[in-house]
């Protein structure tokens, strides 16, 4: 058995996860916007400070909400809902009746075991879409960030990366769209948009706080600007630790390489925080993309400064400077959600 979604368009872009939802919502609700816009209007902006005896790397920082997608939909008022699954051989038989049935389907995994991209370290919660199959060859293919035309995944690789045996899982995540109704305006979205993520970069979360997708009850959490303030407290204290090499050059990637990281995501949300001020300017600040964009930089200055420790060893300075940059960034964002929040 075979099948391939042909009408499904993707669109190449700079997130795994909005450039997924920019082609479901195209191709579903026919509704056509840019990557910074669905990626703002899924309040994606976050600094979320993972810690977990799982994961390969002790520490974890990105730069975007575990909710991105399903906030997306609530916030635009669209049918879309996901859900995980225990048993692997149901999670793929639920998979291919989706798209035998011609509906393109979000899927999360851990992009290191997908043997069509390159990556050499674990990085659970990627997401793709599932637009096809050939048994024949045993093969999924994929609709993914990079190219617009689909990627072909082995059987075993989609299976393991949907479920790792090792580091954290997302325990089969999917999810569909059971309507394809927009409830609200792009301007009523963005308003709610704006609101929701000015709630979460302002709020005073605590460490496991809230519901997680990965499968590992002791994945400890901190976020928001509390999360970006507690990055720049912990991150002198880097020089000292073990592993201090492969956290580094990890979290340096995390920010900026990966597609996931601090300044990415902040310009991404500069480019939203535009296109809503031209939606209507009484939503948006005229500086708040200046501001998005000032975070970024200092987003991508940490970043080098932990690239560099690979180079010149984990000099104390390296570690400083980076906290220097972070505590900045904090306090950039903290004004930045406030002026949006008002």
């Amino acid at each position: 058995m075979k099948t391939l979604i042909e009408n499904y368009k993707s669109f190449p872009g700079e997130h795994c996860g909005s450039v997924a939802m920019r082609g479901l919502l195209n191709h579903y609700c026919n509704l056509a916007l840019p990557e910074a816009a669905v990626f703002g209007l899924g309040s994606g902006v976050a600094c979320v400070y993972l810690e977990a005896p799982g994961m390969d790397h002790g520490v974890s920082v990105f730069g975007r909400t575990l909710a991105l997608e399903s906030d997306l939909g609530s916030n635009l008022q669209v049918d879309y809902r996901e859900q995980t699954e225990d048993d692997d051989d149901n999670a793929w038989r639920i998979a291919r009746e989706e798209v035998l049935a011609g509906r393109p389907t979000m899927l999360s995994g851990d992009i290191l075991y997908l043997d069509y991209r390159e990556y050499k370290v674990h990085f659970p919660g990627h997401r793709f879409v599932l637009v096809g199959f050939d048994d024949d060859i045993e093969k999924a293919f994929i609709a993914d960030r990079i190219k617009p035309e689909p990627e072909a995944c082995s059987y075993g690789a989609l299976r393991t990366s949907r479920n790792p045996p090792v580091a954290m899982s997302t325990n089969n995540l999917w999810g569909r769209f059971h309507g394809t109704e927009v409830g609200r305006t792009l301007r009523e979205a963005a308003a709610v948009a704006i609101e929701r993520a000015s709630q979460q970069m302002l709020g005073v979360p605590s460490a496991g706080d809230g519901e997680s997708p990965f499968g590992n009850s002791e994945v400890q959490m901190v976020s928001g600007v509390a999360g970006i303030e507690h990055f720049a407290r912990e991150l002198p204290g880097w020089a000292k630790r073990p592993d201090v090499l492969a956290l580094s050059s990890f979290n340096a990637s995390c920010i900026e390489k990966f597609g996931n990281g601090g300044g990415n995501f902040r310009r991404l949300y500069a480019g939203f925080l535009d296109w809503a001020r031209e939606l209507d300017p009484t939503l948006v600040p005229a500086n708040a993309g200046s501001l998005a964009r000032e975070a970024a930089d200092g987003w991508t200055a940490a970043s080098t400064c932990l690239y560099r420790v690979a180079e010149e060893g984990p000099v104390p300075t390296l570690f400083d400077e980076a906290a220097r940059q972070m505590e900045a960034v904090a306090a950039t964002e903290r004004r930045l959600f406030t002026d949006l929040a008002s």
